[in-house]
């Protein structure tokens, strides 16, 4: 189930400001919790890592 395209858009730009992944309310995700990270990436949020 694809997430909201609003809550993607802010996802992104909360990201964007965050050297490691963050969740669609800034919070650093967990290492261990795979269900986020893989929304995460499936939603392409990954590719807004500043570097």
């Amino acid at each position: 189930m694809p997430i909201p395209e609003q809550v993607r858009k802010n996802w992104i730009e909360i990201q964007k400001r965050n050297e490691h992944p963050v969740n669609a309310i800034g919070v650093k995700i967990d290492g261990k919790d795979e269900k986020t990270l893989k929304v995460w990436r499936d939603e392409g949020i990954d590719q807004f890592v500043k570097k």
